[in-house]
């Protein structure tokens, strides 16, 4: 159903605590492949994502990520995010309710998570449906520029920033 598309540099630490929060959604179906989009990095980002059994692209923009997506469904999320329990539940409610453009509730803690989400990129995730993604992306977009882009619907699921 889900491809996770993750944009890395040196984001080895970040990037396991994510990928750990996905596997139980992995093992239900719901996280269909992970692929990470990585800009440079010189620590072992590489290595953690491969033994996740993610895909791992080497000097990769968005839209290749995009591009080799396969599941129907987008999930866009920084390295270090954590998705709340319940999350699963509530993106396929969201799916099966109209397949709009969808992003987490954020957990707040502290002022800087108060800041409006158009200036936040990808704090809160996106989730895009492939087919409007690859309408709508442009070349050389990240995940913040697309996130800051397309109107998405609020999820009562939480979305938990790194160090939070």
């Amino acid at each position: 159903m889900l491809s996770v598309l993750i944009e890395t540099r040196d984001h080895e630490e970040a990037l396991a605590r994510t990928l750990a929060s996905l596997v139980s959604a992995a093992v239900e179906g719901m996280v269909r492949e992970v692929i990470v989009l990585d800009r440079g990095s010189s620590d072992k980002t590489s290595r953690v994502a491969d033994l996740s059994g993610c895909l791992f692209v080497s000097d990769a923009t968005l839209n290749d990520g995009v591009q080799r997506a396969r599941g129907d469904w987008l999930l866009l999320i920084e390295p270090g995010a954590r998705l709340g329990e319940g999350w699963t539940q509530d993106v396929r409610r969201h799916v099966a309710g109209g397949g709009s453009p969808g992003r987490f509730t954020r957990k707040r803690s502290g002022f800087r998570d108060w800041l409006p989400l158009k200036r936040r990129g990808l704090g809160a995730g996106l989730l895009v449906s492939r087919q409007e993604a690859l309408v709508v992306m442009r070349e050389g977009w990240n995940g913040s520029t697309l996130a800051r882009t397309v109107r998405a619907q609020r999820l009562d699921a939480e979305i938990l920033r790194d160090g939070k």
